[in-house]
């Protein structure tokens, strides 16, 4: 008899697989077991489709009445496109649901949880809750502060250089590293980089393999300096928005529009404020963003407290040299006491290279 951490395992493992396809909605996986036999099983696939719940009581058909319903997140109790998904299972005849965590929605968690308990189902909470809120880390934040969840990206050699001297960069990492950034860049909703980094390496931007989505292709750039035979402006691979100041080139801003390029016009006079950004971001819906700009834009984000998690690839290489170029340039801090520390970190070897994950403790 399998117990209850293993079909929930089984359901994490079904949300966990639509990873880049529900923003801004969260991953969610389902597992209807009847007589120690799984009977449904379901994840939710995009945003406005039906959820996980529904998909595996489709599944289940008659075989879910009676049966214990494993969801990786409480179910809805809002009228969507299917009906709330709690009542659902009170329909289907479910005996007991197990979930591994509320709705962070603070307006709305319990609520579902209540649907289930008014209707006599026995109910279980925190089954594998902290592999759930780690995997749905996007939602959590987005749902609460309406504002994008950002992971600063850098490739460095191991003395922390992202190019030489005479800024040749390529290549860093392995093949391998590059692979699993194209993954990363389909996982998130958007892409950022600073005009800088377009005027020197013209890059697509783009997440380059199978079935892979392409990210919204975020340009802060306060005069709108942009060459307009730039590939993020002419390939139309995917969207371009760029961000400006209040300075920015009024003939160009024409231009630009006329080719498809979304601008947003920041409060700065001359600069563009990151705050503002994320906060249009917000406004427009994404969820998630990947910073992959040079040294200035990531120590600026840093700085500002907006980074909510860090993915480093470090090649075993060492360049050396005072003007070579850094993942996080700017003053940077004054003690070493005030250094940002990582949490939760993780260490993958990946090629050749090593792969650092982090979050930054404020």
């Amino acid at each position: 008899m399998m117990n209850d951490e293993f079909y929930m395992q089984l359901a994490l493992k079904n949300a966990q697989a639509m990873k880049g396809q529900t923003d801004p909605n969260p991953l969610v996986g389902a597992v209807i077991v009847n007589d120690n036999r799984i009977v449904g099983v379901g994840a939710h696939l995009k945003a406005g489709e039906p959820h996980a719940e529904i998909h595996a009581l489709r599944m289940a058909g008659d075989h879910a009445n009676g049966g214990t319903a494993y969801v990786t997140l409480e179910p809805c109790s809002h009228h969507g496109r299917t009906g709330p998904c709690a009542v659902a299972l009170v329909e289907a005849g479910i005996k007991k649901v197990v979930i591994a965590t509320l709705d962070p929605n603070p307006v709305v968690a319990g609520n579902g949880v209540k649907i289930l308990k008014d209707a006599g189902i026995e109910v279980t909470i925190g089954v594998c809750e902290e592999e759930s809120s780690r995997m749905n880390e996007v939602f959590n934040k987005f749902i609460v502060e309406k504002k994008p969840f950002v992971t600063l990206k850098a490739a460095t050699t191991l003395d922390g250089k992202i190019a030489t001297h005479t800024a040749s960069s390529k290549w860093i990492t392995s093949a391998e590293a590059r692979q699993d950034v194209h993954q990363l860049r389909s996982e998130n909703m958007a892409i950022l980089v600073g005009v800088n980094t377009v005027i020197h390496d013209d890059p697509e931007l783009t997440s380059r393999i199978p079935n892979g989505r392409n990210p919204i292709r975020v340009i802060l750039d306060s005069t709108l300096r942009i060459p307009l035979e730039s590939k993020v402006v002419t390939d139309k691979k995917a969207e371009t928005w760029i961000f400006t100041s209040e300075n920015y080139d009024k003939d160009k801003r024409k231009i630009l529009e006329d080719n498809g390029i979304s601008i947003f016009v920041t409060s700065g006079l001359n600069t563009v404020h990151a705050s503002d950004v994320m906060n249009i971001l917000g406004e427009k819906l994404v969820s998630s963003v990947l910073i992959e700009g040079g040294g200035t834009i990531s120590a600026s984000l840093l700085e500002n407290h907006l980074v909510d998690k860090v993915v480093l690839y470090i090649a075993p290489k060492l360049v050396g040299g005072k003007n070579a170029l850094t993942f996080l340039e700017g003053t940077g801090i004054e003690k070493m006491s005030d250094a940002v520390e990582l949490a939760n970190l993780t260490v993958t070897p990946i090629g050749k290279d090593y792969k650092f994950i982090g979050y930054p403790i404020y």
